[in-house]
């Protein structure tokens, strides 16, 4: 079982890494499609396995991007992390429009907002639109493509 999970995860980790070079012009810089796997991935993972397809999907977006924020990306990376753990939790509790609500805040508005004091107000007020954008495409997409992809999962389960 915990090998299906790791091979699970690196797949979805894999996938995330795949989506980053996806690139959306918002604002300043871009963002990427780096968490619509991860966000499948609630689906099919543990939390801790979850957040972590997250985490490696958000270094993997800022490696190609050349890490624009330098060690700032640690934090970044560290909030997907918390944040689609949360995520997978609300999911596997059937809370199912929460979790969506809680995504879209939570990486919107919450993740940027220690930048608020980090950088400065003016940076925190300019990304928030952008990022804001990123994360409905980003929900919107895995919103559309989960239900598909866990209905062939459960196909090839029972084909298995």
């Amino acid at each position: 079982m915990k090998l299906r999970l790791l091979t699970l995860a690196a797949m979805f980790a894999a996938l995330s890494a795949i989506g980053a070079f996806v690139k959306i012009p918002v604002g300043i810089g871009s963002a990427a499609l780096d968490t619509v796997p991860a966000l499948v991935s609630a689906a099919f993972l543990p939390p801790a396995y979850a957040g972590a397809a997250s985490l490696i999907g958000h270094l993997s977006s800022s490696l190609y991007a050349g890490f624009p924020f330098g060690p700032l990306h640690i934090i970044i990376a560290a909030e997907m992390f918390l944040i689609l753990f949360v995520y997978t939790r609300l999911h596997q509790a059937r809370r199912y429009v929460l979790k969506w609500v809680f995504f879209i805040f939570a990486n919107s508005v919450l993740a940027t907002l220690p930048f608020y004091w980090i950088i400065s107000p003016a940076f925190f007020a300019s990304a928030l639109p952008g990022i804001t954008i990123a994360t409905i495409l980003n929900a919107g997409i895995a919103m559309t493509v989960s239900p598909v992809i866990v209905r062939v999962m459960e196909r090839v389960k029972t084909h298995a």
